[in-house]
């Protein structure tokens, strides 16, 4: 009689539905594949960059990059050209060293075939030039940005500032747009809280050099997520990279969120043997 009143809370916890309100689609990476054990024990043995907050009711999740720590790298496709279009293929790319993963997130607009529409540049060689154009659509609501960054030395800047100030080519760089914030400022055409609500993500830079990124857990607006960077955070400048397709991957707690088609990836990984 006990085992069959066992077996019955099992088969009832298995059907167990899963909690409301969940934002993203979860995937896995090699998933019918047996994962290196040594793998599996550094991935547990990191501690998770990324940590749940709450900032005027509202959830969000915050990722901080450590130039100590942690590099940062754009992905964009694979060795014949295929865009990946998602954490999951890309993840797989990697094979074992997809351990070193810390966290990625989507970053930069894109096209409808998932190449950037600005600015990008990923292990020294730019791909698209800065695009300074007028047109519709997020991405042109001026002054737009760019996240770049060399030797652990990440900085963001408005597209009129890049053009004029950064005569250097970086190991890494991505265009996208609104800026959020401008010298502690909010966008001009931001309002403290729009009617436009999105799940969103964005990345700020601080005083200390640590770049943050941090997506929604629920539709925001552009004004509260800004208000995140400026009130909570302190950082000067502040980059919108999207909306609706916001998607983060953070092995520690097995996140890997598989939504729209992404474009462009920031990948931040462990620092190895000081390596930068």
């Amino acid at each position: 009689m006990k085992r069959l009143l066992l077996i019955a809370a099992l088969t009832l916890s298995a059907c167990k539905p899963e909690p409301a309100g969940e934002p993203v689609i979860r995937t896995e990476i090699g998933k019918h594949s047996e994962e290196p054990a040594a793998a599996k024990v550094q991935a547990k043995a990191a501690p998770s960059p990324c940590a749940a907050v709450i900032f005027e009711e509202q959830r969000l999740t915050h990722c901080v990059a450590d130039p100590a720590r942690h590099s940062i790298a754009m992905a964009l496709a694979n060795e014949d050209g295929t865009p990946f279009r998602s954490f999951k293929a890309y993840g797989e790319s990697l094979g074992d060293a997809a351990a070193n993963v810390a966290f990625a997130m989507n970053g930069g607009m894109f096209d409808g075939e998932g190449k950037p529409v600005g600015y990008y540049v990923e292990n020294g060689e730019r791909l698209r030039e800065l695009n300074r154009n007028d047109g519709p659509g997020n991405f042109h609501m001026k002054p737009n940005g760019v996240f770049f960054g060399s030797d652990g030395k990440w900085q963001i800047r408005a597209a009129d500032d890049f053009y004029a100030e950064v005569g250097d080519r970086p190991q890494f760089g991505t265009q996208s747009g609104p800026m959020l914030l401008i010298d502690g400022q909010l966008h001009p055409q931001i309002t403290e809280d729009g009617p436009s609500r999105t799940i969103r993500n964005a990345v700020g830079v601080d005083a200390d050099g640590k770049a943050h990124f941090v997506i929604s857990e629920a539709p925001v607006s552009f004004g509260l997520i800004a208000r995140y960077f400026r009130d909570r955070l302190k950082a000067p400048n502040a980059l919108y990279l999207d909306g609706a397709v916001s998607a983060l991957w953070n092995p520690a707690s097995d996140r890997l969120d598989g939504t729209a088609p992404l474009g462009p990836l920031i990948v931040v990984t462990n620092r190895q043997n000081g390596a930068p």
